[in-house]
């Protein structure tokens, strides 16, 4: 990997099955070296079970794989430094995790606005310390925003909560790509 390539984050914003997690890792095996796939996902029923499996048939065997759910700060710090690529996947399932614990429908704005402010801080660190690494870390996430407005409190809140996540590692990466229909779309950084 070229020197320039340490230290960077890329961020790969898309839809459902817009191809995003597959360009990951594409854009992870044309950097070489030794990958880590980094999992944020929790199974908690037999749909999730299969898009998983679906997700770790697709890896290469000598990646290796760490399963995190709400500690990604935390999680870097486990990376060997020779590691030459990060994937994390996914951005989306992470802010699921370290939101529902704290959500009720009887939540006021103000506890909602506090539970938002620290996962705001927790990916801002997140962000600074993939900055920091030797590896160049690419980071995937749901683009929730653009479809129909959520029935309930909680599907508008996370819909709010996403897109403003994204917004903050957007404004962090050195790169930003958008995936549509199977293709990278560059939004920020050089080509």
């Amino acid at each position: 990997m070229k020197k320039a390539e340490k230290g960077k984050l890329v961020l790969i914003l898309g839809g459902a099955r817009s191809g995003k997690s597959r360009l990951a890792e594409e854009m992870a095996l044309a950097s070489g070296g030794k990958t880590v796939y980094l999992a944020t996902a929790t199974i908690h029923d037999e749909e999730m079970a299969q898009r998983v499996e679906i997700h770790k048939n697709r890896r290469p065997s000598d990646w290796t794989t760490l399963e995190e759910n709400c500690d990604l700060p935390g999680a870097l710090e486990k990376i060997s430094a020779d590691t030459e690529t990060v994937i994390v996947d996914c951005l989306t399932l992470w802010l699921t995790n370290k939101l529902l614990p704290h959500y009720s429908e009887e939540a006021a704005v103000y506890e909602l606005a506090s539970v938002e402010d620290e996962i705001s801080i927790s990916l801002a660190r997140f962000c600074r310390e993939a900055k920091r690494k030797t590896f160049k870390t690419i980071l995937v996430a749901n683009e929730v925003g653009c479809g129909i407005v959520p029935e309930t409190q909680l599907g508008r809140f996370f819909r709010d909560l996403a897109g403003r996540a994204n917004q903050l590692v957007a404004k962090e990466a050195d790169e930003v790509f958008l995936a549509v229909a199977g293709y990278l779309l560059r939004v920020k950084g050089e080509a």
